[in-house]
């Protein structure tokens, strides 16, 4: 049995969903103990055990100390099986968190499966569902992967209600990548949305303010950011938020968001996600910040050696490698080419192959 400190590095719900998603892949048996004790109220929260149940009806599998607020996870994963999966947080828990944990496991199933998952589509702490659509599903398809979706509904902190329904296509074997050449930017395309009560004027402002940072810091490109206003059949209560992508010549994407706050005035919103763009690129980066972690399992699990250049290493990054190198025994290299500004992470796969499909 893999025996997994859910203390270590990032000490929250990642080392949890990295080592179930794992283990289901590696067919082995994981104990998980100090359960997201990094945070200010460790243990399991709704978001995180929708996530193990899951992963448990996937594969099938036997799940113990599935109950909230536990510090202590024992799992004995059985066989992967394509089908219509459910997970209700009944909070704003993220539904692109629940998603990252079972898309794994969805892709070594004999056949294509679906996740219908409720809870927060925009929330914080977590990649927004524009920025999971937008940024992440382009960059999967260099891995071979894909996956569609139905946004039905949005839903904001703290009520939720948002809806989403993700098809994922079984593969025989993810495709290495190598991420290295960002090439030339072509445009920046942007989502600036409110829904509820909140006005219109304050996407416009969000929008404008992003709008005029991205001119002057790359002119001449192409920015294109829509303002919405989602009503009651597109979006559950009041939120807003913005979600801008940078697209590249070789077809990357690069992200920047920021979600609405009371105590923020919609001008700072929009500026916040186009500094957090215009920090990533400014690196040189060919991946953001957020982009960096969630491709670690994939790079370990491909066939082949995967590269990819980011900014400074984030502590979930350096969680992801920790543990997919202790669970698949995939080796990763991380080099320094500008210190503390821009680094390179390769990873030699291990060619993980779906049993269920032929080549």
């Amino acid at each position: 049995m893999l025996e997994i400190d859910g203390s270590l590095l990032e000490g929250g719900g990642q080392v949890v969903r990295m080592a179930m998603s794992l283990s289901s892949l590696m067919s082995k048996a994981v104990h998980i103990c100090n359960v997201r004790s990094g945070r200010t109220k460790p243990g399991l929260k709704a978001q995180h055990l929708i996530g193990l149940q899951l992963i448990r009806d996937i594969t099938c599998g036997q799940l113990k100390g599935d109950q909230m607020a536990s510090t202590e996870v024992t799992f004995q994963p059985n066989t992967l099986t394509s089908g219509t999966y459910f997970g209700d947080t009944k909070t704003a828990g993220s539904v692109t968190l629940l998603f990252q944990i079972s898309f794994p496991c969805l892709l070594y199933c004999s056949d294509k499966s679906y996740l219908r998952l409720k809870g927060g589509t925009n929330a914080e702490m977590a990649p927004q569902i524009d920025y999971t659509l937008n940024v992440l599903r382009p960059v999967l398809s260099k891995f071979g992967l894909s996956f569609d979706c139905d946004l039905i509904r949005r839903g904001f902190f703290p009520k939720g209600g948002g809806e989403v329904v993700f098809g994922v296509d079984s593969i025989h074997q993810i495709l290495s990548a190598q991420l290295t050449e960002f090439g030339q930017l072509t445009r920046i395309s942007g989502h600036s949305f409110v829904s509820g009560v909140l006005p219109i004027n304050m996407a416009h402002s969000m929008a404008k303010s992003a709008s005029n940072l991205l001119r002057e810091a790359f002119p001449g490109v192409s920015i294109d950011i829509r303002s919405v206003h989602h009503n009651r059949d597109e979006a559950f209560g009041n939120g807003s938020g913005i979600v801008l992508v940078a697209e590249s010549s070789t077809g990357l994407r690069m992200g920047g968001s920021a979600l609405g706050r009371q105590s923020v005035s919609a001008e700072a919103v929009g500026q916040s996600a186009a500094k957090e763009l215009i920090e990533d690129m400014n690196y040189g980066a060919t991946v953001d910040r957020y982009l960096q972690d969630q491709l670690i399992i994939f790079m370990a699990l491909a066939n082949g050696k995967s590269s990819i250049i980011c900014g400074p290493l984030t502590t979930h990054t350096q969680t992801a490698i920790h543990f997919a190198q202790q669970i698949t025994g995939a080796k990763f290299e991380v080099k320094s080419v500008v210190e503390n500004i821009r680094y390179l992470i390769e990873c030699n796969g291990i060619g993980f192959v779906n049993k269920f499909i032929g080549q």
